[in-house]
């Protein structure tokens, strides 16, 4: 594979529900990548897909062994990822993976050393880091805007697993591993809190609650988010070992503390990450159903609202921008941003790595181990420098 920035890159995409799409949609939009491959677990549904995109609809095990194709970008259900990215690795294929990079820490540090070892591109879509006025707000505290943080607090909430008969694959821990709502959302959240602050979670205590200990599960098959829209069919009641809710209270060093919740059971909340981060000079707040606003908080003047103006933000912020003042620039977007860093860092080995890679999703499993253990034993729980 050539490290030739003018050579076009040619990616694979494994996984054909919801992510497969949006990661469809978004590569499509990628200056300089081809979509060479769609593989999924149901062929029909793969060609189907691929059908509708203009790509052929491959074997996974075939894309593996093409020696054209320079990376894959995993769209599977959480449990497959671990396997599916090493196999990659070991293929020699530069590996995007959604997030949770594994369902265990070991996992994790195994895909993260078995990158480097090979000296391979890797990321994980924690994309919500990449909105215009997130980078902003990361700009300005990097710039001193903020001062000395002191406070980090926020919430994840989503309403679409609110009732027992709402049904995804996430749910059973077969599938989407020991955690659902801290590893599906909350680890978006804290990615982001220590993307801004540039500081780590040093401890936490987490309350972990599942609302809905038996859902109604349909003997079909139902896409993520589609369960409003699904039609009646029989179900079976099914026990559930996932998290609804958490909460966590938590610590960054010595001085810095915070709070967050993550919720998929909070009525009318579609897809609502709100974060705030005080320092001693001054506050920001942003939340993601408003993603071109950014509200700026002093103590000895007036607050105010900014909306997103690319000439009018930070120069680092400025370049996760790509349309003008009063042009709204949404989620399909934050993909997009973190797609072109990524392969243009294929393309160009001297090219920054700005974006989150397997290491970053490491972090983010040594933090939802921390929540499972803290709530498993009632306890604070140190976290390791990981």
């Amino acid at each position: 594979m050539s490290n030739n920035p003018a050579k076009r890159i040619r990616t694979a995409v494994i996984g054909t529900g919801f992510m497969g799409r949006v990661h469809l949609e978004a590569l499509r939009r990628t200056e300089n990548v081809d979509v060479a491959a769609i593989a999924g677990r149901n062929p029909a549904n793969a060609e189907k897909l691929g059908s509708a995109f203009g790509v052929p609809h491959l074997a996974a095990d075939a894309i593996l062994r093409d020696p054209s194709i320079d990376a894959v970008d995993l769209c599977t259900p959480n449990a497959q990822h671990f396997s599916m990215a090493k196999e990659a690795l070991l293929a020699g294929k530069h590996v995007l993976c959604e997030k949770p990079l594994a369902t265990s820490v070991e996992e994790a540090k195994e895909l993260a050393a078995l990158a480097a070892y090979k000296g391979l591109r890797t990321c994980v879509c924690h994309n919500l880091r990449s909105y215009p006025m997130v980078q902003q707000m990361r700009a300005m505290r990097e710039a001193g805007d903020l001062g000395e943080i002191l406070v980090v607090q926020g919430t994840y909430s989503q309403d679409w697993l609110l009732y027992d008969t709402d049904w995804n694959w996430r749910v059973e821990t077969k599938a989407g591993g020991p955690s659902r709502c801290m590893a599906d959302i909350g680890s978006h959240w804290f990615d982001m809190a220590e993307h801004l602050t540039g500081l780590r979670v040093s401890a936490l205590c987490a309350d972990l609650n599942t609302v809905h200990k038996t859902r109604k599960q349909p003997k079909g098959p139902i896409e993520t988010f589609a369960n409003k829209l699904a039609t009646e069919q029989e179900t079976h009641d099914t026990p559930i070992d996932t998290e609804d809710f958490g909460a966590v209270v938590f610590r960054m060093g010595d001085r810095t503390r915070g709070s967050m919740t993550a919720s998929q059971v909070s009525a009318g909340r579609k897809n609502r990450l709100n974060i705030e981060v005080y320092g001693t000079k001054s506050g920001v707040a942003w939340d993601q159903e408003r993603p071109d606003e950014l509200w700026i908080g002093h103590r000895n003047s007036a607050n105010c609202i900014i909306i997103k103006d690319p000439s009018l933000l930070k120069p680092a912020a400025r370049a996760f921008a790509d349309l003008p003042g009063g042009h709204s620039e949404g989620y399909d977007d934050t993909f997009k941003q973190v797609f072109r860093r990524f392969y243009a860092s294929i393309a160009d080995p001297a090219a920054p790595r700005d974006y989150p890679q397997f290491v970053d999703g490491l972090r983010q499993l040594v933090i939802l181990n921390a929540e499972l253990n803290s709530n498993r034993t009632r306890s604070w729980i140190e976290l390791p420098a990981v």
